[in-house]
C-alpha cells in the first residue's frame, strides 16, 4: 500500500499533535488553524504535524477533473513548515486509500506517526464515506487514547474563507479579495516557452509562461504584478487571455517586465499579482494595443510604486 509507505518514511522521535487535509492555498483559515497547533504542541512537548495529499481527493471520489490546484503539494508543504510546523507527511490519495475506515486510517497514524491529538476544522471528516466525522473521532479519541479539537473557521465580511472562495474570486479576477483571504498575493509560477515574439515586435517584449493544466489561473484580463528575475522583483503586467486582436486560439500568461530586457527563455518565472488593471479586449489595430499597451505599463508602474510607498511609510516596531 503506497500511503503506508510513505508514513512509514517520517518516523518521529516522538509524540505528535496532527492536523489532516488538503490545505490548498494556505489561506488565512489555514494558517490560524496551524499556528494554533504549532503552538498547542509546544505547550505539550509534542512534534506539530500536518497530513497533506498530493492529489486531490475531490479528483479521485467524484471525478472532478477540473477542479484546479491554487498551490501544488511543493508549495504546500513549504508553506506550512514556514509557519512553523515540524512534519509534512504528502500521501498519494489513491482509490485505495479511499476504501480504509475512520478508524483503520487513525491506527495508521497512531503507529506511523505516533498521534495523540487531532485538531481539524468543523467540517472534518476521514474515511471511508465519511465514518470518521468529528462526532465519532471523538469517541475514537477517547477509546484510543487520543484528542480532538475543532477550529472554527475564519470569516471575512461575512463570508467563511475557503479554497473554494477563493477559486472563484479568482475566476471573477477579484485578485484583492484573493489577495485579502490569503494574506498575500496569489503567486503563479513556470517556466518560460517560446512564443511567437509578437510583443517583441510590438516593443512589449514577453515572457511566455508554461502554467501546469491542474494550476488555478485568474480570469482573462491585464493585470498589475510583480515578477521574480533573480532574487528581484520587478514591476511587470500580466495578460491573460487569448490575445483577440490577433484572433488567438489558445489561453496564454504573458508578462511584460517594465524595464527590462533580458533572456528568460528556459528559466522559471514567478509572478505576484497585485490587482487587476481591466478585461482583455480587440483592438482594431496594433497601434491601438501599442498605445494601451504603454498606458497598462504606466498605470501598473504608479500602483506598483504606492503601494511601495505606502509599506515603507507602515509603523514598524520592535
Amino acid at each position: 500500500m503506497q500511503f503506508k509507505q510513505e508514513l512509514a518514511i517520517v518516523k518521529p522521535e516522538k509524540e505528535t499533535l496532527l492536523s489532516i487535509g488538503v490545505f490548498d492555498g494556505v489561506h488565512l483559515g489555514h494558517q490560524r488553524l496551524l499556528a494554533h497547533l504549532r503552538d498547542e504542541a509546544k505547550k505539550k512537548g509534542w512534534l506539530s504535524g500536518v497530513v497533506t495529499f498530493k492529489s486531490h481527493p475531490e479528483v479521485v471520489l467524484s471525478h472532478a477533473r477540473g477542479l484546479k490546484w491554487l498551490s501544488d503539494v511543493d508549495a504546500r508543504a513549504t508553506m506550512i513548515r514556514d509557519l512553523g510546523i515540524d512534519i509534512v507527511v504528502p500521501l498519494t490519495f489513491t482509490s485505495e486509500l479511499a476504501k480504509i475506515t475512520g478508524r483503520e486510517f487513525v491506527q495508521l497514524l497512531q503507529q506511523y506517526l505516533k498521534m495523540h491529538g487531532l485538531i481539524v476544522g468543523p467540517d472534518f471528516a476521514l474515511g471511508r464515506n465519511r465514518d470518521g466525522d468529528i462526532d465519532r473521532l471523538r469517541l475514537m479519541g477517547r477509546e484510543m487514547g487520543f484528542s480532538v479539537e475543532v477550529i472554527p473557521p475564519v470569516v471575512m465580511n461575512g463570508e467563511v474563507i475557503s479554497s473554494s472562495a477563493i477559486r472563484q474570486a479568482l475566476t471573477q479576477g477579484d485578485i484583492e479579495k484573493v489577495q485579502r483571504f490569503f494574506g498575500r498575493p496569489f503567486t503563479l509560477s513556470g517556466q518560460v516557452v517560446l512564443g511567437d515574439k509578437r510583443g517583441r515586435v510590438l516593443g512589449f517584449p514577453t515572457a511566455n509562461m508554461e502554467v501546469k493544466p491542474d494550476q488555478a489561473v485568474p480570469g482573462d484580463g491585464i493585470y498589475v504584478t510583480l515578477a521574480r528575475v533573480g532574487g528581484a522583483w520587478l514591476p511587470s503586467v500580466t495578460n491573460i487571455g487569448l490575445r483577440p486582436t490577433f484572433g488567438g486560439k489558445k489561453r496564454l500568461v504573458e508578462t511584460y517586465i517594465l524595464n527590462f530586457d533580458g533572456d528568460l527563455y528556459g528559466k522559471r518565472l514567478e509572478v505576484k499579482l497585485l490587482g487587476k488593471l481591466r478585461d482583455e479586449k480587440r483592438f482594431d489595430t496594433a497601434e491601438e494595443l501599442k498605445t494601451q499597451m504603454r498606458a497598462d505599463a504606466k498605470q501598473a508602474g504608479s500602483i506598483i510604486d504606492k503601494q511601495l510607498k505606502n509599506k515603507e511609510s507602515e509603523p514598524r516596531y520592535g
